[in-house]
């Protein structure tokens, strides 16, 4: 049978963390952890917004500033944490039609996407117990990793080769912390999933023919969040990747899906690691077992 909200265990007592939960995907995840009984943080970079959010969602609800495009607000976030962490998903994300920075100087969508989860997930993740459900794409496909110039330095900006780059270092990243957190015999389960084609803020800068298609064959944001929810509470080994069913994996309940061939590259993954480690100041904090 599809794997529907019904068949999401009961989370009584249990915690999750959503960022980017004011709106679309992330928003119809929150609702569904907390319709299962979890007490959810909204992880939001505007107060009022989340805010607004959590009043629309019954159940245990709190709301928390984080900027994942400013590594301060990153760090005092996870500084304020306390106690255990049962799932932490990595929703947030941007695209963005004309070059921008973040606060550190990013290129936006490599620092929102990528550097921002990266460092977040290493600062929370002593306090992490159950899974980490990172939000990838498929159009990772098309993602190549320039480590001479990851900001877009020297070469022009264009849109969906940062998009793509972003979400290429999302997988690379699920297959990497994965392979550590075996490395260090822990039981916590870092998996990604891809959401499909969703009508979504994310859209909202794009051309008329995106939008066109947006309103012809776009899913809605509670069908998006059935992916990350399968990562999040299935039974499934770590790193898997998931995805709907149905025209090439865009629409349909979720399953397991494939990833390119790079985005499977261990040399690869642990290169872009050492960057992300170098650009964050943030590291892998569990001790490697011997």
């Amino acid at each position: 049978m599809p794997f529907t909200t019904a068949d999401i265990p009961d989370l009584s007592g249990k915690t999750a963390i959503v960022t980017g939960a004011n709106s679309g995907v992330g928003l119809a995840t929150a609702r569904a952890l907390a319709g299962a009984g979890a007490r959810v943080v909204f992880a939001v970079r505007n107060y009022d917004k989340g805010q607004a959010a959590a009043r629309t969602t019954p159940g245990d609800t709190e709301v928390s500033v984080l900027d994942l495009a400013d590594l301060n607000s990153v760090r005092a976030f996870a500084a304020r944490w306390q106690g255990p962490i049962d799932l932490l998903i990595n929703n947030a994300g941007i695209s963005v039609p004309a070059l921008q920075r973040t606060v550190d100087g990013f290129e936006l969508q490599f620092g929102t996407n990528h550097l921002g989860p990266f460092a977040l997930t290493n600062l929370l993740l002593e306090h992490i117990t159950g899974r980490v459900v990172t939000v990838a794409s498929q159009s990772e496909r098309a993602g190549r990793i320039d480590f001479d110039d990851p900001h877009d330095e020297h070469h022009p900006y264009k849109q969906s080769r940062a998009y793509n780059r972003s979400k290429l270092a999302n997988l690379l990243f699920t297959a990497e912390l994965q392979r550590r957190l075996d490395r260090a015999g822990s039981k916590v389960l870092e998996q990604a999933a891809h959401p499909g084609f969703v009508a979504s803020e994310i859209y909202t800068d794009s051309g008329p023919f995106a939008k066109l298609l947006v309103r012809l064959l776009a899913q809605s944001p509670e069908q998006g969040a059935l992916p990350v929810l399968y990562a999040a509470v299935a039974d499934l080994p770590g790193d898997s990747f998931a995805g709907p069913s149905h025209l090439a994996h865009m629409r349909g309940a979720p399953e397991l899906i494939n990833r390119s061939a790079q985005a499977k590259d261990a040399e690869l993954a642990a290169r872009l690691w050492a960057l992300s480690e170098q650009l964050t100041g943030t590291r892998f904090p569990l001790t490697t077992q011997n």
